[in-house]
């Protein structure tokens, strides 16, 4: 237990709590643009199935770490397929299995978003307006599953390359998961109040997708930019909602 003192320890669940916090936006956003499609009585338990669920398959691949790492061994050679013998082209036609899953989880996450902002655009009705259902609960949870697991190795791979012992990983994965339920209800309510909020979320999910299917061709777009323009979009965005508000107080 002589490790509970050591303060490097603490500083590494620190830091990794906080990492998987921000990397687990992407999945609140997605879950509650995706629940937002149930019934209004479903909406909640669709939005705590989804983050459980993504605690239960990151703590599951962390404790088949084995497994996890062997995903980045290469998988599929393309350039034995064409007779590549150029290095620089070479690397990017080598995939793992971890870049398959970021490849097929990007295209999904890039379709999901595109279809959202066509059907905003188009002027579709929001079906958490309507008293039916439109889309099954299943559906929806099935949707919300297909993205956890991409979002679920992305944190793992992170988790592992950061801190040695298992037993933080876990710790902080349940902490910020913990955080991400408590939290989860307001973010969702934040969102899909506002039209103008959902569509800036459905276009950083699409930025994500991009992200994501570069990265599994080893075309790394640093995290901290997107995250950053996330957030100044967004506190622009409030300060335009607070404009809005004071506008219409002056009107009354």
């Amino acid at each position: 237990m002589d490790w509970l003192l050591d303060p490097q320890i603490w500083i590494s669940f620190l830091t990794l709590t906080v990492l998987e916090i921000v990397l687990g936006i992407d999945n609140i956003v997605f879950i509650s643009i995706q629940s937002a499609k149930l019934p209004v009585a479903q909406q909640k338990k669709a939005r705590r199935i989804g983050l459980v669920l993504a605690l239960v398959m990151r703590v599951a691949l962390l404790f088949s770490i084995k497994w996890v790492m062997g995903l980045t061994a290469p998988l599929i050679d393309f350039t034995t397929w064409f007779n590549i013998t150029n290095q620089k082209v070479a690397q990017y036609l080598i995939l793992s299995g971890r870049d398959l899953i970021l490849f097929v989880g990007g295209l999904f996450l890039i379709y999901k978003s595109t279809t959202e902002i066509h059907h905003k655009v188009e002027g579709h009705i929001d079906v958490s307006t309507l008293g039916k259902r439109v889309v099954s609960f299943t559906n929806v949870i099935i949707q919300i599953l297909i993205l956890d697991i991409v979002f679920s190795l992305d944190s793992v791979i992170t988790a592992v390359g950061m801190v040695d012992q298992i037993g933080v990983m876990i710790a902080a994965v349940i902490v910020a998961v913990g955080i991400m339920l408590i939290s989860a209800e307001s973010i969702s309510k934040f969102v899909n109040d506002y039209p103008s909020v959902k569509m800036l979320a459905l276009a950083f999910l699409l930025l994500i997708g991009v992200s994501l299917t570069a990265e599994a061709f080893d075309q790394h777009i640093p995290k901290g930019y997107i995250y950053f323009a996330m957030a100044f979009s967004v506190l622009v965005e409030f300060l335009n909602i607070r404009s809005e508000k004071k506008a219409l107080k002056k009107l009354q």
